[in-house]
């Protein structure tokens, strides 16, 4: 494996809870400390916290830096993958103690990991008097268009079509190239029956990347639209990491609508040995920061088991009716 010689030893990563930060937008990447990334960071405008959803140490490295950060910027925003724009007013009420955290798990959708991994970001602006921006598009609008195409955003009423962006941008280039290679790649996604790792995309692998772009424009929108109307305050954005990684995604996205941001990519990276952490040449240009993360425990150990847990979710997810035999999706 090529590596990345680090200006000094990585620490080891002696558990879950573990992490280390390296900035890597120079010659050779350097580790820093939570006070030095933010001290960088408070220079741009979006700063988007790409993550692993279910890694603790990734959420632990989140909470240092907003807190860190807001420290040497208190006019700053939280914008959340993990809320969809329809249930803004119920966070809104929250943060407003309106309603109690309940009726906010319940009423705006909440993730599952809710507790654990998002409650603290969201009570540390709550506390501070944060905005907190609801900024993902709907799942039943990114449900429709996977079924249907982007055409179906047009069957919104016009009450809910500003749910999700106005301007979806479905262009080939990198991060479309990327997402038809995750699409081939993994099993869960991948036809069983045909091999698909060459040519054009499938017109149902088009409709996978435009629900995919759903996510992305409506994000990118969504943090363009809060700066617009709170100008010269600071967005951090929290969201997986294969939204932002390499600068794409909903990054691009932002750009598009607004490149006079200066925007900085903190992407997480799970490494290999975490006793002697090191990089992938590639790793260093996942973001101008990384978190160093040890591994998740593998989620399969033999084919057997993997194949036998694809085959019982493409069971669960796969009765789906097609176009032919049911109505048109209505977001």
């Amino acid at each position: 494996m090529t590596t990345v010689l680090l200006s000094a030893a990585a620490p080891a990563l002696n558990d879950l809870t573990s992490f280390a930060l390296m900035r890597s937008d120079g010659p050779t990447p350097v580790l820093i400390t939570v006070d030095e990334a933010a001290d960088a960071l408070q220079a741009f405008d979006v700063i988007f916290l790409g993550e692993f959803h279910d890694h603790a140490g990734n959420h632990l490295a989140e909470m240092a830096l907003f807190s860190a950060l807001h420290a040497r910027a208190p006019q700053l925003s939280l914008s959340l993958e993990q809320f969809e724009r329809d249930v803004q007013p119920v966070l809104d009420e929250y943060m407003a103690d309106k309603i109690g955290e309940e009726a906010l798990k319940r009423s705006g959708r909440a993730w599952q990991n809710y507790a654990e991994a998002y409650r603290p970001l969201v009570e540390f602006a709550k506390e501070n008097k944060l905005p907190v921006i609801a900024a993902n598009a709907p799942a039943s609008f990114v449900r429709c268009v996977g079924l249907d195409g982007p055409e179906a955003l047009s069957r919104a009423t016009p009450e809910r079509r500003g749910f999700a962006a106005a301007e979806l941008h479905l262009d080939t280039g990198l991060y479309k190239d990327k997402f038809i290679r995750f699409l081939r790649e993994d099993p869960l996604h991948g036809s069983p029956d045909t091999d698909k790792s060459k040519g054009d995309p499938t017109p149902a692998e088009e409709r996978s990347f435009a629900a995919q772009v759903t996510r992305d424009d409506t994000m990118a929108e969504s943090i363009f639209l809060h700066l617009q109307k709170n100008p010269g305050r600071k967005v951090v954005h929290v969201t997986g990491n294969f939204h932002v990684e390499g600068f794409l995604g909903t990054a691009e996205r932002l750009a598009f609508r607004a490149p006079q941001l200066k925007v900085a990519v903190v992407a997480p990276i799970e490494i290999e040995n975490p006793r002697a952490p090191s990089l992938k040449v590639s790793d260093a240009a996942s973001g101008n920061f990384l978190v160093l993360l040890r591994a998740s425990p593998k989620r399969y150990v033999t084919e057997a088991e993997e194949k036998a847990d694809i085959e019982r979710m493409r069971a669960q997810f796969g009765k789906m009716g097609t176009a032919a035999n049911r109505p048109p999706c209505t977001p």
